[in-house]
């Protein structure tokens, strides 16, 4: 048995995608649109205009599969992606890769939780909040790691 995180973008899916793509390095396992569903979703489940909509997508980061999708993405502020009570959990080979993650993962709009540093369980540790809001936890692991 396995979990797998799945995230839910509320419409900007694809701009999560093309954004982890880069940030860390992330590869597209499998990406389909609304449009190329094999059956068309029940009448009204989705809005208009949301057939480019990502239905469902996999990356892999790090070895690691992320599941994300837009979700129903009828732009209300009340389904917007609300990213709490987790946090994706980063294991980088060195501090070097830790840092680039790190900050790449804190650019464009993201947010420092805790800055980059040593830890009593790690040489290296920081908790970042990505511009989309989902909460990353990045470090090295030590030698109890």
């Amino acid at each position: 048995m396995r979990i797998e995180p799945y995230l839910f973008f509320n419409g900007r899916c694809e701009e999560a995608l093309n954004f982890y793509r880069t940030a860390l390095n992330a590869e597209v396992q499998m990406m389909m649109r609304n449009s190329e569903s094999p059956e068309p979703p029940p009448p009204g489940m989705l809005p208009p205009g949301s057939e480019n909509k990502i239905m469902h997508a996999s990356i892999l980061i790090g070895g690691a599969l992320v599941m994300m999708s837009d979700g129903m993405c009828d732009g209300s502020e009340a389904n917007a992606a609300a990213f709490k009570g987790f946090s994706l959990s980063l294991d980088c080979a060195d501090e070097a890769e830790a840092r680039r993650a790190f900050e790449a993962l804190a650019g464009q709009g993201g947010q420092v939780t805790m800055p980059l540093g040593p830890t009593f369980w790690a040489p290296l540790f920081g908790m970042v909040n990505d511009k989309f809001g989902v909460a990353w936890m990045v470090g090295v692991s030590g030698p109890n790691g």
